[in-house]
């Protein structure tokens, strides 16, 4: 099923090859002026260099070849050339009614599936999951069900930190508070405890320890220089002590992920690409695309055209150590090896874009990535408190995600005591699905590279461009679907259910629903979860403006109201296709 604004262009497109024009001067937009009409095309402007004519002159050819059209309300030539569109309601019905009887609402799955990898969660093991990691996950997440719902086979991947000093600075700490584990005894040959010697709770608060002692006591962090060594050359009791940590973290990670709605397909790690790392660096020297820069083995990825300077991609350190670069060269290694991707993207922080811009143009000059593989690093901006630095706790520290979770959870929880009389666990269940709306919502509605303000007292807000209005609008359907049923016993829907209309709040409803293929086609090519968030805070008001102007329920014309019931229905499934893109989902009632 084709795009509305697609099928409008067709028919300019068509209209003006008819008048002798190039067709591509018909292409359609959006109207910028709405009071106006509805879609416009200024194609004319445009054609009037190239044909050396008045730009009215030409818009008033292509408006005469199109006044029969049963697909225009109203086409008209404005000057100086513009021509303003507004659709037939039977049209706009028909389209509807076509939308109503196909799969995903007609919207086209494309030809060409890509495999694409998404990078996104990051988080390290044996640390906790903070404010921090929002954004990755809940932008990762949403951007992995749009590919998928365009038809695409998309691949996500969480990409744990499990490979550094952090690791030798936990088993350094261990080591000085239980020395008498059996990890530490070089002699022993058996078989290790299957249970961990820590909690995570433990586990929380040793590395943090570690790392602070380490930056006053060199001998310690020598130490935990040693253990990292060690580990990385495969020490039985150190490995062991690691699978310890990585069982228990990830156990962790995937509670509290799990409470976001966030899932991946992989639990990749950095270790896993370590294996890929010696053959990597002998292809990369036996072809010459390294140089020795003062004893570390680079990469050049700087370009004639660069206007500012981009500095060598360094392989290994002087001491022969290998870096963050050369673990994320070897896991694109590794991912081209698993599942020849035609695309990876990388959901991280925008501050590390310099970095990314090293490692794909490494990756493609030595070819270790296909050409042909687009890379994309999306980088997104800081959530940040109401004073606009980067979000805190009330003490000044890292908040928690758990806490942030349980902390928009409990104010939704007391708002909705205040304002209605309900069970509190059925209030409870539902705050925990309002709430993560909430959160979620107040991020994915920015533009993933800006940054934007966490204010609690406004995303859990009924009101406005808020996750919760979204809900709430969903569930007042739901109400009115139900009342409907109870009164008539069923529900009909038939191939033309919905009818033309002149009532203005109902056409901009149906205009609102019409748009849908279009705006995930765009958030997919984008990769912008927001521009979803603001369709549907669009068609919310929209269907809003619509229920308090119509009284559904009382209306005595049944072939009317039974086009209503059919026009809602399909404006729920919308809204909840929507929210299920940004991973989030509405309780059936509030």
């Amino acid at each position: 099923m084709k795009k509305i604004i697609a099928i409008i262009s067709e028919e300019l497109m068509q209209a003006f090859e008819a008048k002798g024009y190039d067709p591509q001067y018909g292409i359609v937009t959006l109207s910028n002026r709405p009071d106006l009409c509805q879609y416009q095309c200024n194609g004319a402007l445009s054609a009037a260099k190239a044909y050396k004519k008045a730009p009215i002159m030409i818009a008033n050819e292509v408006v005469e070849v199109l006044k029969e059209s049963k697909t225009f309300e109203k086409i008209e030539a404005i000057m100086p050339g513009f021509i303003n569109i507004s659709l037939n309601s039977e049209f706009l019905a028909d389209y509807l009614n076509e939308m109503t009887r196909a799969e995903q609402f007609g919207l086209e799955k494309t030809g060409n599936p890509k495999t694409i990898v998404i990078d996104y969660g990051g988080p390290n093991v044996a640390k906790p999951l903070h404010v921090g990691h929002l954004r990755s996950a809940v932008i990762g997440e949403s951007i992995k069900r749009i590919c998928r719902y365009a038809g695409h086979n998309v691949i996500g991947d969480v990409h744990l930190g499990d490979w550094g000093l952090q690791m030798g600075l936990i088993i350094t700490e261990l080591k000085k508070r239980k020395p008498d584990l059996v990890y530490f005894d070089e002699s022993y040959t058996g078989e290790y405890p299957e249970e961990a010697p820590f909690t995570i709770s433990e586990l929380e608060e040793i590395y943090p320890a570690a790392n602070e002692y380490s930056k006053t006591h060199p001998e310690y962090k020598e130490e935990a220089k040693n253990a990292t060594f060690l580990l990385q050359n495969g020490n039985r009791g150190y490995m062991a002590l690691w699978n310890h940590i990585l069982n228990v973290s990830v156990t962790d990670l995937k509670k509290n992920y799990e409470k976001l709605n966030v899932s991946f397909d992989l639990w990749k790690k950095e270790s896993d690409a370590q294996p890929y790392i010696p053959d990597m660096i002998q292809y990369l020297k036996e072809n010459n695309y390294t140089r020795i820069s003062e004893g570390a083995l680079v990469v050049d990825v700087k370009e004639e055209t660069d206007t500012k300077e981009i500095p060598p991609c360094m392989i290994l350190k002087s001491d022969g150590a290998t870096l963050y670069n050369t673990t994320d060269l070897a896991t694109m290694v590794e991912r081209m090896k698993l599942f020849q991707p035609d695309a990876i993207t990388y959901i991280v922080d925008k501050r590390q874009e310099l970095y990314f811009e090293q490692v794909f143009r490494c990756a493609k000059k030595t070819k270790l990535v296909d050409e042909n593989v687009k890379l994309t690093f999306l980088g997104f901006g800081t959530m940040n408190g109401k004073d606009g630095k980067p979000f805190k706790t009330r003490d000044g520290g890292v908040m928690r995600l758990e806490n942030l979770i349980n902390e928009i959870n409990d104010a939704v929880f007391k708002k909705m005591m205040e304002n209605r009389e309900m069970p509190e666990e059925e209030a409870k269940s539902i705050s925990k699905k309002v709430g993560l709306a909430a959160l979620k919502y107040g991020d994915l509605s920015n533009q993933a590279s800006k940054d934007y303000v966490f204010d609690i007292d406004r995303f859990i807000s009924f009101e406005g461009d808020t996750g919760p209005y979204i809900l709430y609008t969903i569930v007042r359907i739901k109400s009115i679907v139900a009342k409907y049923k109870e009164s008539t016993g069923k529900i009909e829907i038939t191939e033309n259910t919905i009818l033309p209309t002149n009532i203005k709040s109902e056409i901009t409803l149906m205009l609102q629903a019409s748009k849908f293929n279009d705006v995930i086609i765009n958030a997919y090519e984008d990769n912008a979860p927001h521009r979803i968030c603001q369709y549907i805070y669009e068609l919310a008001n929209a269907f809003n403006s619509f229920y308090h102007e119509n009284k559904i329920i009382a209306e005595e014309n049944k072939e009317k109201q039974q086009s209503w019931i059919g026009l809602i229905i399909l404006i729920q499934e919308i809204l909840e296709t929507c929210i299920e893109l940004l991973g989030f989902e509405a309780p059936d009632r509030m």
